[in-house]
């Protein structure tokens, strides 16, 4: 039990930081790519749904990015998000395309990139904090049932600590990375 809660734990710390470095690179550090727009978040008649289910995301240029919407009445809907969205990007629409040219990166677009990038590092965080808190709810369940014993509880919670401190110094290298990434001209 206690082998299977540490693995489990260890599994979702890991998935926590895969989805940390696929946010990471969604920040952009010069150069437009599709994937820069898969988190915006579209009304779509009453629910909110992914701009990828609604609307197809191109290339155009080195520098400007595509939208499709598949229906005409969400073009101005899908605009709106991603103008609302924490990216900093001005869409224009040309009929039914939406045209989302990407700024240079001057020193004040950096920062602000750097911040939204420790935001998600913070994020992180805090799920890596939140799974070791439910393993250690888990270990005081199988306390009070007397499946384990109170030296396997002490043990483990160590072991789950040591789990989460190396899983936020993971993230924290991960930041410092990209932070000198988004400040290297």
């Amino acid at each position: 039990m206690i082998a299977d809660l540490k693995k489990n734990t260890e599994q979702k710390m890991l998935k926590s930081l895969e989805s940390l470095k696929n946010d990471l690179a969604k920040v952009r550090t010069g150069r437009a790519h599709t994937g820069l727009l898969d988190h915006i978040q579209v009304e779509y008649y009453g629910s909110m749904v992914p701009l990828s289910q609604i609307a197809n995301v191109t290339l155009v240029d080195a520098r400007t990015l595509g939208v499709q919407a598949w229906e005409k009445p969400m073009v101005g809907k899908v605009e709106k998000a991603i103008r609302d969205s924490d990216l900093g990007l001005n869409p224009a629409t040309q009929g039914e395309l939406i045209r989302v040219p990407m700024p240079a990166l001057t020193e004040e677009r950096r920062k602000e990139l750097i911040k939204v990038v420790k935001h998600e590092g913070e994020n992180a965080k805090i799920a890596l904090r939140n799974l070791r808190r439910d393993a250690n709810a888990s270990l005081k369940d199988a306390l009070k049932a007397k499946t384990i014993s109170e030296d396997d509880d002490r043990r483990t919670q160590d072991d789950i600590q040591k789990l989460t401190d190396k899983y936020v110094a993971e993230v924290d290298k991960m930041l410092s990375q990209k932070e000198s990434e988004l400040l290297a001209v």
